[in-house]
This record gives C-alpha cells, structure tokens and sequence, in this order.
C-alpha cells in the first residue's frame, strides 16, 4: 500500500509540469506496467484531479483543469524553489506579502525533514535598490478583473488617471506586463486608435462589459519590447536630491528602454526626446546622461551644465599625455 501510494504521488508530480505522455512513457518513468499506470490515474481522478485522456497523433494523459483545488505535490527541487520565490516576491499586490509569509509556513510545515533543511539553506532578506521605483501595491481584484477580461477577449470599461485628471476609456485588453516591479496593461485604445502602455495602479475598471473583440497584431510582436519602448507607459519622475532633464538626440522609444527607473521621457520629434531623471549627487546625475552616447542640448537646471563642465574638465586631464620629466 506504501509503495502505491508513493508512486501514484511520484505520478502526480510528473503530471504537474504540464505536458501530455502516453502510457508507456508514464510506465517507464515510473517503472512499472502499463495497466498499473491506468490504475493509478484512476486513483487520482477518484482523488479530484482532472486527469484527461488526449487522442490522435500526440495524444496521451495530461493534468486538466480541476473544478477545485486538489493537494499539489511538489518534488524536493520544486519544493525548494517555491520557498525561495515566497521569499522574494515583490509586493506588488496589496496583501501579497502577508499570502506568501502564510504559503512559505505552510510549505515548510508540510515538507518531510530532509526537504526542510533544504530549503532553509536558502533562507534570504531581501532588500531594496535605490534604483527599484515599484509602483503602490495594486487590489488584486483590479489584476483580476483585467486579467479576467484578457483571458475571455473581452471589451474593457476603465478610469485612468495619466497625467491629469481621470478619463473613461473602452479598451481592447491584451496582455499583463510586469516590469521592474511595475505592472502594465498593454491594450488597444478603437476610439484613439492606437495602442496603450498604461500602469495598472491606475486604472480603476467598471463592470465587465461582456463584449468580445479579436485579438490584434501587437507593436513589435511582443507585449514586454511594446511597455519597454513605451515612452508615454504613465511612469513619474522619483524624489531625488538632485534631479534634471536634458533634451537627447535619440528617439524616445531608444531612451524609454534605457532609462534609469524613476526618471520620463518626453518625445519631441522622431530623433530627439527630452529625459528627466534625478541621482544623489549632481555628477551622479551628468555621468547618466552621458552613458546615452548623444548629442545633449537644452540642459537643466544650471547645477547640471555645471557638473557636465566639470566631468569635462577632469576627463580632459585624465587622458592627456603625461608630460615629459625635466
């Protein structure tokens, strides 16, 4: 009986990665016959877990979606890695950080001793950059809400405050992008027509609307380039002791990219963009500026021309040529 157990738990375990094999293949991983395969997805489908048959070319046993949340298991490397990632989890979503604290001692409860020492080895304090510029944690029902919208492809009714005041939008919603501990909503504005970086922190969604739309050929074929080239994706300028803005000779989806978190980029024309970002000192704040390799013009405040002539000066003597000994 130990021995079945064991083994149709080591068969949930393969079943959790997500891919569909045949009978063999689940009888040679776990050797045994395959009849006794068959028996044991019997066992875990009276135990609630939606174990699918697939048919043709391909085809196989694959974990389904259950209509309820059986127990996981988790192998040790699994086990392990999942007690890291609680660990370092960003609070991006209000109430996260206490959810993870509650599923890390409930993991750790749950593992046998050996898993345990394990995974205490990689017990870690997270600390944060000052270049880390995370949003405000975001009402995972707003996260919800969208990301519910996305997946059924349908029309998205929301408040968003930018720049001003708030505005009402209807969007076609695509794609959820997490970047630097900032989540962004990657939609289609019809009634602007164009596309949208927004920062999910600001949005406020209305009632789901129900209305289906098709899926569209996003910019750059890919959510993630579409929110880092995005010049206009909602972010502010951070509190630094020293802040400035110069006006680059690149395009502003080039300097988007690249900039320093806590800093914006304003377009001017297809070549040129104006940056403003801050540092803890004013050299600090020149030798940014200079990492764009571009022509810099219309600098400000004067404490940053200043610093910008000073770097000059002092790389000037940096590389000339030593002089010859008298």
């Amino acid at each position: 009986m130990a021995a079945t157990s064991a083994r149709t738990l080591k068969l949930l375990s393969i079943f959790g990665i997500g891919a569909t094999l045949t009978a063999e293949e689940l009888a040679t991983r776990l050797g045994t016959s395959m009849r006794t395969v068959r028996r044991d997805i019997d066992t875990l489908r009276d135990l609630g877990y939606e174990i699918e048959a697939v048919r043709g070319a391909g085809g196989g046993y694959r974990l389904g979606r259950a209509t309820r949340l059986p127990p996981v298991v988790f192998d040790e490397d699994q086990a392990v890695a999942t007690a890291v990632a609680l660990q370092t989890v960003p609070t991006v979503l209000s109430g996260i950080r206490e959810n993870a604290a509650r599923a890390l001692a409930t993991l750790h409860q749950a593992m046998p001793a050996r898993s345990r020492v394990h995974a205490e080895a990689f017990t870690v304090l997270t600390a944060r950059n000052y270049w880390e510029f995370p949003a405000p944690p975001i009402d995972a029902e707003i996260v919800r809400a969208v990301g519910s919208a996305i997946n059924r492809q349908h029309l998205v009714r929301v408040d968003y405050t930018g720049d001003g005041e708030p505005v009402t939008l209807t969007l076609e919603p695509h794609d959820l992008v997490v970047w630097a501990a900032r989540w962004y909503l990657v939609a289609f504005d019809p009634d602007a027509d164009r596309w949208r970086a927004m920062r999910m922190d600001r949005i406020e969604p209305h009632m789901p609307t129900h209305t289906p739309f098709d899926r569209r050929d996003i910019p750059h074929g890919d959510p993630v380039a579409f929110v880092m080239t995005a010049h206009d994706r909602g972010d502010a300028a951070a509190e630094w002791p020293c802040r400035g803005s110069a006006v680059l000779a690149l395009p502003a989806a080039t300097v988007a990219r690249f900039a320093p978190g806590g800093s914006t980029v304003g377009y001017i024309t297809e070549t040129t963009c104006r940056l403003t970002l801050g540092a803890w000192s004013w050299p600090g704040l020149a030798g940014l500026l200079l990492t764009f390799d571009a022509d810099i013009t219309d600098i400000e405040p004067a404490e940053l021309s200043q610093a910008l002539r000073s770097m000059r000066t002092r790389i000037t003597k940096a590389i000339r040529p030593d002089r010859p000994h008298q």
